[in-house]
């Protein structure tokens, strides 16, 4: 059989906490907080035995989970969990998503290990429209193997998690949520004709989409096939529509655009998710490790070649063959 040219895994969701299992937002499914930290223990051995040792790993946010603000465990939390996927000694590609934000502020996060964007060459500085330069971002891009590219993108540019109150960016975004979602609890999606406006949510500024724009033009141009990662989902056939990205609409339409981009994979919605769109764009949402129950498992190991992606899945993820989109 054909050695694939480069292979990476993906988690998602870890959301470790060292307290009791407990039920989710809305009471409807059972989070099992120290058994996560097992189940990414059982990932980092499985991927250490595959014949062809992960080249990266791709963490797709939540990594540790908000109830350590309560206890005030967030560092120690983080440690453990850095600790254990740092054991395979590949390099790890970290997004963040709505917990982070709730253990951290974006500068801690900028000066901690979850920033990845400080080993690439291609870490990006983009200017807002006002001409004020947006240094607190991780969005970068990198090229494991010649003709590929990974692209990760910063769900949370425009939120009200993780921002300055003072910011101009952080009022624009309460201003948005407040239009929104006129809930008391901005976490609730009662009765909102749509639901995705919620505090746990955010979106992709103007100056990110024209960064986006700017990497996949130039991908295009040389032939490139390149797999987009975010915390937050952009299709709707991938998710429940309370997991979307604010402005996903705008975010999809721009990735349709390129006839680079192959696949978008996301992570946040705990249940996953798996779309093919109109423009053969695969649109993979990762199951949440924080929801699998201790017998089962939920990650996975990417195998690229040059006519397709093969997904073998664990646990709650299934395996998938996936073809490149026609250019």
């Amino acid at each position: 059989m054909e050695d694939p040219l480069f292979t990476f895994g993906v988690i998602a969701d870890i959301q470790y906490a060292d307290i009791d299992d407990g039920y989710n937002y809305t009471k409807t499914r059972m989070r099992y907080y120290r058994n996560s930290l097992s189940l990414l223990k059982g990932a980092m051995n499985e991927w250490a035995s595959e014949p062809h040792t992960p080249q990266f790993i791709l963490q797709l946010g939540d990594i540790i989970d908000g109830f350590n603000v309560k206890y005030k465990t967030s560092e120690s939390s983080l440690k453990k969990v850095l600790a254990e996927i740092e054991k395979l000694n590949t390099p790890v590609h970290h997004i963040w998503g709505n917990h982070e934000f709730y253990n951290f502020t974006r500068k801690q996060l900028m000066e901690s290990r979850l920033n990845s964007s400080r080993c690439q060459e291609t870490s990006t500085k983009f200017t807002e429209d006002d001409g004020d330069l947006l240094d607190s971002t991780y969005a970068y891009h990198f090229s494991p193997c010649p003709n590929f590219r990974l692209l990760l993108i910063d769900s949370y540019d425009f939120s009200v998690i993780g921002r300055d109150p003072s910011t101009d960016k952080h009022l624009k975004s309460s201003k948005l949520l407040k239009q929104k979602n006129p809930n008391e609890d901005k976490n609730s999606p009662k009765d909102l004709a749509e639901t995705r406006f919620v505090q746990f949510n955010g979106g992709i500024s103007t100056a990110q989409l024209n960064w986006i724009n700017e990497v996949l033009e130039a991908s295009d141009k040389n032939l490139e096939k390149v797999m987009v990662a975010g915390h937050l989902p952009i299709h709707p056939g991938s998710t429940d529509f309370v997991c979307l990205t604010w402005n996903y609409e705008k975010v999809l339409a721009l990735l349709q655009a390129h006839p680079s981009v192959v696949a978008y994979f996301a992570g946040h919605d705990h249940d996953g998710g798996y779309f093919l769109d109109e423009c053969g764009i695969h649109h993979l949402t990762f199951n949440g490790v924080i929801e699998t129950p201790p017998e089962s498992q939920a990650f996975g190991t990417m195998y690229i070649y040059r006519d397709k992606m093969v997904l073998k899945g664990r646990g709650l993820i299934p395996d998938r063959t996936l073809s490149y989109r026609k250019a």
